[in-house]
């Protein structure tokens, strides 16, 4: 398989104290909450719970021991290769209170809005080129005609917004997640960002896949703790899909009151990767105003969120959006919004050569024995039924239709005009009036 993709450069580590942007106030007290909370004492163990290199934790940690916060215990023994434990002063233990009280925040120290954003530019999407044969791979078991990867692929090279509409059953929700699995390399997720002294969760383990990484032990930690800044975590490109659930207090910073930490929105999660709105015109809210809230984002590629104080600042817009919906674009979007979106791809419904090459597909996958007067029967009998309109969910809807009633009758896997009558049966509703 042809991969275009290039290896993304890792955030390099920082080497100082100061090169980590950061102040030093909040540095100190995620420290100290971080050795409060979680009861770690040596600097190895420290500089894994806040993710920095060992000379920079000891860096922070000496620090904060001139100001009579951290006191030495002395070497503790041998299996901790005599590494120097410290502890909390009484003082020490009131200022971690204290800052907990403002923040419950603790762990991997966050990476400044600023820093992120540079690191947001040399992992773009758009710095992504895929090849026809990686797309078509990744689309699985989908037949899908020359044309339509014609359209998809300089679409998910450019890493523009994409809209994909047409009947429902033909894939679309599909086409979405090939896309997702098309996008092979790794990129850095921060952990948490910083703007102003309020920390901004990222990282999620619900949306980001996590690379393999390197064993933690102190013996490989001193050998590769410099080889990227550990506040990311390495991961696939993310994807976020959402369907009729979406709503636009989901696109905004999350507050939470209780540890008075803020949780990055579900666009700003999916950086580097793709966005996927299933379903569009299934929300509560309009199509129109959903787009209407990506278009600064999709033309200028930077968002714009609101602090809980009503300060707004700008991040780093980075995602490939996939609009995906059963209704005709003119049906849901004025003119001005249609152009911001920049592919407009039509999904239709296989034809009948389609329809049989997919049915037969699924069928040997299934191990269902193809039989020829049942699919002349489907063919002649009850497609013209429906004005002969196929949908790529009708095979694999139809055999295992099948294969659940020889599972109950107790027979062995066979296709016959029967089971084919009482599968189509399931396939629609008969239209009646329900006497209540």
């Amino acid at each position: 398989m042809n991969m275009l993709v290039t290896s993304v450069m890792a955030p390099p580590a920082p080497k100082t104290l100061e090169g980590m942007q950061l102040p030093i106030t909040m540095m100190r007290d995620i420290l100290l909450k971080t050795m409060f909370r979680m009861n770690v004492t040596l600097v190895s163990d420290i500089s894994r719970a806040i993710c920095l290199p060992i000379p920079v934790t000891q860096e922070l940690v000496d620090l904060v021991r001139g100001q009579k916060l951290l006191e030495a215990m002395g070497t503790l023994n041998a299996n901790n290769g005599n590494e120097m434990a410290y502890q909390l002063t009484d003082g020490g233990k009131a200022r971690a209170l204290d800052a907990l009280a403002q923040s419950e925040y603790y762990g991997a120290m966050p990476v400044p809005l600023a820093i992120y954003t540079q690191q947001v530019k040399r992992q773009s999407i758009r710095n992504l080129q895929v090849a026809r044969e990686q797309l078509m791979a990744a689309m699985g078991d989908l037949i899908l005609p020359p044309s339509l990867i014609d359209q998809l692929g300089p679409a998910v090279s450019a890493g523009r917004s994409v809209l994909m509409y047409g009947p429902p059953g033909n894939g679309k929700s599909s086409i979405s997640n090939g896309i997702r699995d098309a996008l092979g390399d790794k990129i850095y997720i921060p952990r948490a960002i910083e703007y102003t002294g309020q920390v901004i969760t990222v990282y999620d383990p619900i949306v980001h896949s996590s690379a393999e990484e390197d064993l933690d032990d102190p013996s490989v930690l001193r050998r590769t703790s410099g080889r990227y800044d550990t506040r990311y975590v390495r991961c696939e490109r993310p994807t976020v899909i959402t369907g009729g659930e979406l709503s636009l207090s989901m696109l905004d910073l999350v507050y939470n009151p209780v540890g008075r930490t803020y949780q990055a929105p579900l666009q700003l999660k999916a950086s580097g990767g793709v966005f996927i709105v299933d379903d569009l015109g299934r929300q509560a809210e309009p199509p129109q105003k959903l787009v209407n809230r990506w278009i600064v984002p999709l033309e200028e590629g930077r968002d714009i969120l609101a602090l809980k104080s009503g300060e707004k600042f700008e991040v780093p817009f980075d995602t490939l959006v996939i609009f995906s919906t059963n209704f005709h674009p003119n049906e849901i979007f004025d003119r001005a919004a249609l152009r911001r979106i920049f592919f407009k791809i039509k999904i239709d419904g296989p034809s009948q050569d389609e329809f049989l090459k997919i049915f037969a597909m699924v069928a040997r996958k299934r191990k269902m024995p193809l039989d020829e007067a049942s699919l002349i029967h489907l063919l002649k009998v009850k497609y013209p039924t429906i004005d002969n309109v196929f949908a790529n969910y009708q095979p694999v809807f139809l055999i295992d239709q099948m294969i659940a009633i020889c599972n109950f009758e107790g027979i062995p896997y066979q296709m016959t005009p029967e089971l084919i009558d009482r599968a189509w049966a399931n396939m629609f509703v008969r239209d009646e009036r329900i006497v209540k």
